[in-house]
């Protein structure tokens, strides 16, 4: 049997780390990277949702939409589109061949800024 409050604590304290290690990254002009981990981000602070909800360890996927299906947790369509975007930018620290064009630094640090909100607005919600 999993401790469900540990797995959840797991997945909260990853998140707040590495966007931590995303806003270091960005602030370096690391902006790739620095999206690669936003993507984290979210996706720890989904997982932990996933965890609360199935009662389970959350499956081993990057895929951003899979899980907030899993998490049944209700986000706006704004943030659906920018977890969409958080997507494209997942794969570029797994795949060598893959290579998005990088935004411009103030979009990036939008991005940023929305991955802060989005992950105060889910911790809230656990």
């Amino acid at each position: 049997m999993i401790n469900i409050k540990k797995q959840i604590d797991y997945w909260v304290r990853g998140a707040e780390d590495d966007l931590v290690t995303a806003t270091l990254l960005i602030e370096n002009n690391r902006l790739l990277h620095g999206l690669f981990f936003c993507h984290l981000v979210m996706e720890k602070i989904i997982k932990a949702h996933v965890v609360k909800e199935s009662n389970e360890i959350a499956p081993r996927t990057h895929n951003l939409m899979f899980l907030l299906q899993k998490a049944k947790v209700a986000i706006s369509e704004e943030d659906e589109i920018f977890l969409g975007v958080l997507m494209k930018y997942q794969l570029e620290g797994r795949y060598p061949d893959y290579t998005p064009l990088i935004p411009w630094r103030e979009t990036v640090e939008s991005y940023l800024t929305e991955t802060k909100k989005l992950l105060s607005c889910l911790r809230k919600k656990l």
